[in-house]
């Protein structure tokens, strides 16, 4: 009898993300245990839910590793518990992995399985170093291969192929290039070797046979691809660097916890690769009592201000827990501050009344379109921490504000892991704060893993990106500085202040 759990074994792709598939990104957003290997990038933890259990197998040539009895062992067992087990791989997971003997045992365990394609790096590495496979004069066939054993290699066959592609083959580099000119290979046959594909580390390096193995000397080149063939003269071709202005950055964006990045979107859109750090917790405010008054008194007011797409969200998810909906709204203007939350707004099926110039709440009380003595006003918003400037200068101007509390934000129990790690490396190129909260809660958790003291270190060599004036104002508060401030306060703004820094040359 089979149990209602279910084994899917997924290829991640490369080490860059944007090779998911859709599909494998639906499964992970649903896994309840996630079984992964040591080449899947740890990015890709983020889209699996809180309750998840994540078991890292760690197998990697000539390192400890899980064996292979046990990882089978585990899919066994979380399957017959009736749990979606996601055994992510690397690649393609039917591509010179241990899928078979994993397949076998839930077969004989009488347990479902699926198999979810995803791209090799055989064939990813290449394209992403911009090296074809095939060419209509330089090769009419390729051939995928694992060198980990050259010695059991049919290299007379080999070499009649026109462009070879060899995995787990960078220890074995000399052995192969020795193979090769033994079946008569010219030593000026051309040679690539992709390192990291796909990763911020990809690196690249081209020569011959003749001299491959001295450009090399003293890497570690695992985990790389190697490419043989005359197609690898083809690399200049294929490559655009102008076509991606942020290509070969990293950045770290500081968001909302459990929130989907639209920002890291747009910076992937400009070539630049993103790690996500959480900082700040959205929750529902210590009390609803305020926001519900307020709504039962809807009709009362002439204006509702919404500074925030957290704002508009809790707002109307309130409005509608209450059995009430946008009808309860009419004869009440609205005013936003920023695109974003106009178009949370829109999508609610509203325009809003007014959008101040420059997206701040400061230009929402020069700019405002009405005569604000006797305007009553509704202002739902952030329990604790918001800035007071603007209930403080409508009040002074005569407007009678009734300011609520629709919803909290706070600080994370512990910062990310994947973004500490890349800070202590050195791995970023840039971090992008879009509120003074994102700011502080960054320091904050920050200094809670490293120590305040180790915090200037860390941040010296990278670049401080605000979204507008008072996170800029944060910035230079905890960190004495700060680097790129957009010139339009809003996401799209900031981008565009990120492309503008990394291409200065450009008018």
């Amino acid at each position: 009898m089979r149990s209602s759990g279910k084994v899917y074994l997924l290829g991640a792709g490369v080490q860059d993300r944007g090779t998911l598939t859709q599909q494998a990104l639906n499964l992970l957003q649903q896994a309840e245990v996630l079984i992964y290997d040591a080449l899947v990038e740890d990015d890709l933890l983020q889209y699996v839910p809180p309750h998840c259990e994540i078991i890292d197998v760690g197998k990697r040539g000539g390192k400890p590793s899980t064996p292979q009895g046990q990882i089978n062992q585990l899919l066994v067992k979380y399957c017959q518990q009736g749990k979606r087990v996601i055994r992510l791989k690397s690649g393609d997971p039917l591509i010179f992995g241990r899928a078979r003997e994993e397949v076998e045992a839930l077969q004989e365990a009488h347990c479902a399985f699926e198999i979810v394609p995803g791209l090799s790096s055989a064939l990813a590495a290449p394209a992403l170093a911009g090296i074809p496979l095939t060419d209509k004069y330089l090769s009419g066939c390729f051939a995928v291969l694992s060198a980990h054993a050259p010695a059991t290699l049919n290299w007379q066959a080999l070499a009649q192929i026109d462009t070879l592609v060899l995995l787990m083959g960078g220890r074995n580099l000399p052995q192969i290039v020795e193979h090769l000119q033994n079946q008569g290979k010219f030593p000026s046959h051309p040679v690539a070797i992709i390192q990291n594909a796909g990763s911020p580390d990809q690196q690249t390096w081209v020569g011959t046979l003749a001299d491959i193995v001295e450009k090399t000397a003293g890497v570690a080149l695992s985990p790389c691809i190697i490419v043989v063939g005359e197609v690898v003269s083809l690399q200049n071709t294929f490559q655009s660097p102008q076509s991606s202005p942020l290509a070969g950055k990293m950045i770290l964006v500081t968001r909302a916890a459990d929130q989907a990045s639209t920002f890291t979107t747009l910076l992937e859109d400009q070539g630049a690769r993103v790690i996500e750090m959480p900082t700040l917790e959205i929750r529902p405010p210590s009390s609803w009592e305020g926001l519900d008054q307020a709504i039962a008194q809807l009709p009362q007011y002439d204006w509702l201000i919404l500074t925030s797409a957290n704002g508009v969200e809790f707002f109307f998810n309130r409005l509608a827990a209450l059995n009430q909906d946008i009808r309860h709204l009419a004869g009440v203007k609205i005013a936003v501050v920023g695109k974003k939350t106009a178009k949370f707004l829109q999508q609610r099926g509203l325009q809003p009344d007014f959008i101040p110039p420059n997206f701040v709440a400061d230009a929402l009380i020069e700019h405002f379109p009405a005569s604000l003595p006797g305007q009553k006003i509704l202002f739902p918003r952030v329990e604790t921490g918001g800035r007071t400037v603007l209930v403080e200068e409508l009040s002074h101007q005569g407007a009678d504000i009734t300011e609520v509390a629709a919803y909290e934000s706070g600080c994370p129990a512990a910062i990310d892991p994947t973004a500490l790690v890349a800070l202590q490396q050195g791995k970023i190129d840039v971090i992008t704060f879009a509120s003074s909260k994102t700011v502080r809660y960054f320091e904050q958790l920050l200094s809670e893993a490293v120590g305040s003291e180790k915090i200037p270190h860390l941040l010296e060599n990278l670049c401080l990106a605000s979204i507008g004036p008072q996170t800029s104002q944060t910035c230079r508060e905890l960190f004495q500085r700060v680097d790129v401030e957009a010139a339009e306060f809003t996401l799209e703004g900031l981008t565009e202040a990120l492309v503008n820094w990394a291409n200065p040359e450009k008018p």
